[in-house]
């Protein structure tokens, strides 16, 4: 919906709201909307074209979605691939020599600089160096360095743009996560996959527009803040779907309950729901009215999505064994695949087990036995099927792991700790300049050399990939427009076709 379209739909909500129910509701955003015009005269003229919001300030869009990108897009949807617990980049994509040499020394304090280190290794009397047990070698056409710990991701080498020297602040999982998801580490604010949703709707209305997947062994938590629509309208946040039982939380009709009874049912209980919204013009209840039509909606919807049985043997066997195995990895990403062919924005999946401070060889290879064949199936599959030229495929995690061991260490038996200074990341798709290699890390993979990579540029790149303007995707919150990229952020022309 346009913002003018919105704003009008406001303005006559509100006018039939009683002056009651008007001053009760918007006593706290007037207070806010005329200070801020005292700081700005524009907030003003925002605050009455918007109409109130309630305490939680005023907005030049409320519900619905803005529905249109700024400008042409290179890709209409997203895949997330979020490997939770930070991936060792040492020993998947940034090889240092220099550590295999110095294996088992101290890592130089002149490296180490002043940087902070978690409580699980600060108190460590050295930091030894530790080196990657695994074979790097140049992949593809374009000479992607990448690790025998990944053989199918060397089959889309040059499908994929590699950042090496991305780089975060927060050392700690819940606030790197939360700023990779989100753009900043404080909780509360709307995750990137609830700001396209709401930058660009949706193409099937039978489905959510923004779908979160979980898989891996549950060590880490992944909770619902993270995939949360913050101050966004509520339909914009994640909705999961889950590994056992129904595919979405009480899909299926209750005992005693057919689809027709329970239409019924959700059609009386909007009725109320509407009445009411007429008396209060509550963005909240309209979110409530979406929501329980989506869920009809969805029992049938649904179960199509969910049935493979009409994929051809050779598709499933391309995600490998577990592809039908509910609550996987390769599931989820053939699920992802035909939820994009369905019109859904953005899916997202996040595969915990990536934290390894110690056993890391062992760990990382049943790691990535899980995940690389589904991963490099996933944007074959989407290639073969001309798909891929405008989805946008992302992969990565919200930190890297150190030089240094945790611990002992013992080249096949070792850990390594978090790592925010620099990691790396790849894309694919949508835009993106298959086989490029970008930027660099120190010869201990501990500093960044050269073409840093911040989060608020890799959101810049991704909004500007699906033709939104991180400037300009805002939305008005206690005074102030808020945007993913927060107050900076450029984009990184480099990765662009």
């Amino acid at each position: 919906m346009r913002r003018d379209e919105t704003a009008g739909r406001r303005r006559e909500e509100l006018a039939r709201a009683t002056r009651r129910q008007f001053l009760t509701r918007t006593s706290l955003g007037l207070g806010a909307a005329a200070l801020a015009g005292l700081l700005d005269p524009r907030a003003l003229a925002r605050a009455a074209a918007g109409g109130a919001a309630g305490a939680a300030g005023t907005t030049e869009g409320c519900g619905g979605a803005l529905g249109a990108p700024h400008f042409a897009p290179r890709a209409r949807r997203v895949i997330h691939l979020f490997q939770s617990g930070g991936p060792s980049h040492l020993d998947l994509f940034d090889p240092k020599p220099k550590l295999t040499e110095l294996a088992g020394q101290e890592l130089p304090k002149s490296v180490m600089g002043d940087q902070p280190v978690t409580l699980m290794t600060r108190s460590q009397s050295k930091f030894l160096c530790a080196a990657s047990p695994f074979e790097f070698a140049p992949r593809g056409a374009s000479g992607q360095w990448l690790s025998s710990l990944i053989p199918h991701t060397h089959r889309i080498a040059d499908e994929i743009a590699i950042v090496r020297s991305l780089h975060s602040e927060p050392i700690n999982h819940d606030t790197a996560v939360t700023f990779i998801q989100t753009g900043r580490p404080q909780p509360g604010l709307p995750c990137m996959g609830s700001w396209l949703s709401w930058g660009l709707g949706s193409e099937n209305q039978d489905l959510p527009w923004f779908v979160v997947m979980l898989s891996g062994p549950s060590d880490q938590p992944v909770i619902p803040r993270y995939y949360h629509s913050g101050f966004l309208p509520s339909q914009h946040q994640g909705v999961q779907f889950q590994g056992a039982g129904d595919p979405v939380l009480f899909l299926s009709n209750p005992p005693g309950i057919d689809r027709d009874g329970r239409r019924g049912l959700v059609a009386a209980v909007n009725d109320l729901n509407r009445l009411k919204h007429g008396q209060v013009a509550d963005p909240e209840i309209e979110t409530r009215i979406d929501a329980f039509e989506l869920a009809c909606r969805m029992q049938a919807s649904v179960p199509e999505l969910t049935d493979l049985s009409t994929e051809p043997r050779a598709i499933l066997e391309l995600y490998g064994p577990e592809a039908t195995v509910r609550g996987t990895y390769a599931h989820h990403c053939l699920l992802a695949r035909r939820l994009i062919e369905r019109g859904v924005r953005f899916v997202q999946l996040f595969h915990r087990g990536w934290d390894q401070h110690g056993n890391l060889p062992g760990d990382i290879q049943r790691q990535c036995a899980a995940t690389d064949q589904p991963t490099a199936a996933l944007v074959l599959d989407l290639k073969q099927r001309g798909l891929l030229d405008d989805t946008l495929v992302i992969w990565g995690g919200e930190f890297g792991r150190t030089s240094y061991c945790q611990g002992d260490y013992q080249p096949g038996n070792f850990g390594r700790d978090h790592h925010p200074r620099c990691f790396s990341m790849w894309l694919a798709g949508g835009g993106i300049r298959g086989g490029a290699s970008l930027g660099a890390t120190d010869d201990f993979g501990y500093n960044l050399a050269s073409r840093a990579v911040e989060v608020h540029d890799l959101h810049a790149t991704v909004l500007h990939l699906l033709g939104l303007d991180h400037e300009r995707l805002t939305w008005r919150h206690l005074g102030r427009d808020f945007r993913l990229t927060d107050v900076s952020g450029r984009i990184v022309p480099e990765l662009l076709a």
